[in-house]
């Protein structure tokens, strides 16, 4: 599983040079010729403080930074902590596969699931080939496959969330995006199987919401979910995609935002400074949150979570009789 911080975003900045001054003093009192101790204890107080007041204060921009963190935990990542046997399906058995949507049969707590996510790459190697975490058509369709496998084999679907977007090639229009995205909102609004999603980092439009229409849809704590990203926004809106994070406060996409609105149903909460500082502990947090609506949905019968799905998505939004 990935750990460490792979790179540093401008607020994190003054907590990473405390962290390895911190190391630095530890190598040395580890050699023995000087002991450091006390140094350090004062030095881990002031960073365990940098830290609260850093991250219990991000702003909508800084957070969305934070989703898009490359050490981040990965969709490959919870599927290595969290479920057994995984046993990975390729090909949407129309044009080929897509390495940008990974999805197959796995045990969670010894009950088989259907598992399937978005997956970028860790250097710039694995994300030509991941393309970045952005779906063709035939990732959409592959998923579709897998999830109407679940429901004929009567097993609940979980969906991780991670894309900037489908991928806007014309390749990809050529073999029918948009209707690859669209037949997905259909099929996953009427399996009859317990549907959960989770955004685990960016969840950027209808590449997001192909594999996103669940009983229950979750956030991370640090992760965004909009129509496109704040820079695009920023493009349109402002003429100056510099003015992200303008447009990241007008959008309201983080998980407390969609929290209030009643876009999700639980917002799960992050280790201190992200979920890039202790992947194992978020995976855990979140694997609590998935049995726990698991054995809800699992109480309803295949009509009712048809209905129970429906029922959600039509409740969205806020509407005026003027």
């Amino acid at each position: 599983m990935a750990t460490g911080i792979g790179y540093a975003l401008d607020f994190e900045r003054p907590l990473i040079e405390l962290e390895k001054k911190i190391e630095e003093l530890k190598a040395l009192s580890t050699s023995g010729s000087v002991d450091f101790s006390s140094e350090i204890s004062k030095l881990e107080k002031k960073a365990k403080k940098l830290q609260s007041e850093i991250f219990s204060d991000l702003s909508r921009w800084q957070m969305v930074q934070l989703s898009r963190h490359n050490s981040r935990p990965y969709f490959l990542d919870y599927v290595q902590h969290l479920f057994t046997d995984f046993f990975e399906l390729c090909g949407d058995r129309h044009f080929g596969e897509d390495p940008s949507i990974v999805g197959g049969f796995a045990r969670f707590d010894g009950k088989t699931v259907m598992v399937i996510g978005h997956q970028k790459g860790r250097n710039t190697r694995e994300n030509m080939a991941r393309n970045f975490g952005m779906p063709r058509p035939e990732g959409y369709r592959k998923a579709r496959r897998l999830m109407e496998l679940a429901e004929r084999m009567e097993k609940p679907i979980l969906t991780f969330v991670d894309t900037p977007g489908a991928y806007p090639g014309i390749g990809a229009e050529e073999r029918g995006q948009a209707e690859a995205i669209a037949v997905n909102l259909e099929v996953m609004s009427r399996l009859r199987v317990p549907i959960i999603a989770t955004v685990i980092g960016e969840g950027g439009s209808g590449g997001a919401l192909a594999i996103g229409v669940g009983n229950r849809v979750l956030m991370l704590q640090n992760s965004v979910y909009s129509v496109i990203t704040p820079e695009g926004c920023a493009s349109i809106l402002f003429r100056d995609a510099s003015k992200a994070d303008k447009a990241a406060d007008a959008m309201r996409p983080t998980a407390p935002d969609l929290l209030e609105m009643k876009i999700i149903d639980e917002m799960i909460p992050e280790p201190p400074g992200g979920a890039h500082r202790d992947p194992a502990k978020t995976a855990e947090t979140l694997g609590k949150a998935l049995r726990k609506h698991l054995g809800q949905l699992a109480e309803l019968r295949p009509d009712a979570l048809v209905r129970d799905r429906y029922d959600k998505f039509r409740a969205f939004g806020v509407f005026s009789g003027k």
